[in-house]
């Protein structure tokens, strides 16, 4: 493991929306980091089932833990966790600090997962977002879709000078917060990267909070759109998702989710460069995949 230098210094900020059933975990995970952070926000956006009580009982002993209660609402939508996140933000003015996290409510770790990202952080001077994998229902991520240089939303550490340089997170109501950030980042020539040395455990299916899984993929179609994704890129994405659960009706509710929303011209969030930006990635690693069967015999004959 890299040695962290000493003068790296981390805050973290976590919404949190009626998360009772799972926040005592992530709580006990930073509770045994081996490098803590100068101060973690708690934001509960408006939670009505206990979450305050059980970060208000941790904070009680460990003072580096501060919880912002915002007020109850009605909607629900992936913007408002970003408030949530300013919310907190707006509590460290005054900290000095290097990285700033981003952390889901309903995730747990090992007590090195920040010790270990430090590391990596002293190690590049332009690494500018961070991670690492995650496991869900035991279930691995799958790389060979989505670059290691993309970094789950459930924790992201920025280093400071990135999140400052990229305005922070951009409100979007139908998600890809997290997206939208990388993208942001790399264009601007920073590093992304996760990690997959390590992993975090996330205790609840991404996205499946309130709709089922098929409900789930047609959105995550939509998101695709939005975020400014190659319909070359998704046709293939759309034929992979057809072969994991619900087979063939996974794939085919993200494939219309996309290809509605583009016939229907729905405006994106991201800005037109951020899109060919994009593109040009994906177009880049769609050609890389598909040649390597034939550069692997090419290989092989020579």
């Amino acid at each position: 493991m890299s040695v962290v230098r000493p003068s790296l210094r981390y805050v973290v900020v976590t919404p949190a929306r009626n998360e009772a059933a799972n926040i005592e975990r992530v709580i006990q995970s930073m509770v045994a980091q081996s490098v803590k952070p100068l101060k973690w926000v708690v934001v509960s956006d408006g939670s009505t089932d206990g979450t305050d009580d059980i970060v208000k009982r941790w904070s009680a002993e460990h003072p580096w833990i501060e919880l912002v209660r915002c007020p109850e609402r009605t909607e629900r939508h992936f913007a408002a966790k970003v408030n949530a996140f300013n919310a907190g933000h707006a509590r460290l003015k005054g900290v000095e600090h290097d990285l700033i996290g981003s952390m889901d409510a309903d995730i747990s770790f090992d007590a090195d997962q920040f010790e270990f990202l430090l590391g990596k952080f002293s190690d590049e001077p332009k690494l500018g977002l961070a991670g690492t994998s995650f496991k869900e229902d035991g279930m691995e991520y799958d790389f060979r879709f989505s670059s290691a240089e993309h970094v789950s939303g459930a924790l992201q550490l920025f280093r400071r000078e990135c999140f400052e340089a990229i305005g922070g997170y951009v409100p979007v109501k139908g998600g890809g917060i997290d997206v939208i950030a990388v993208w942001s980042a790399r264009a601007r020539g920073w590093k992304t990267r996760t990690f997959t040395e390590l992993f975090y455990r996330h205790h609840r299916k991404m996205g499946t909070a309130k709709d089922g899984l098929v409900k789930v993929k047609f959105k995550d179609g939509r998101k695709d759109y939005a975020l400014g994704g190659h319909p070359l890129w998704e046709t293939f994405r759309v034929c992979y998702q057809m072969t994991k659960r619900p087979l063939i009706v996974g794939g085919c509710a993200l494939g219309l989710g996309y290809f509605l929303s583009a016939i229907r011209r729905v405006e994106r969030p991201m800005p037109p460069e951020l899109v060919r930006f994009r593109r040009a990635d994906q177009m880049q690693r769609l050609k890389a995949k598909l040649l390597k069967p034939f550069s692997s015999r090419t290989s092989a004959n020579a």
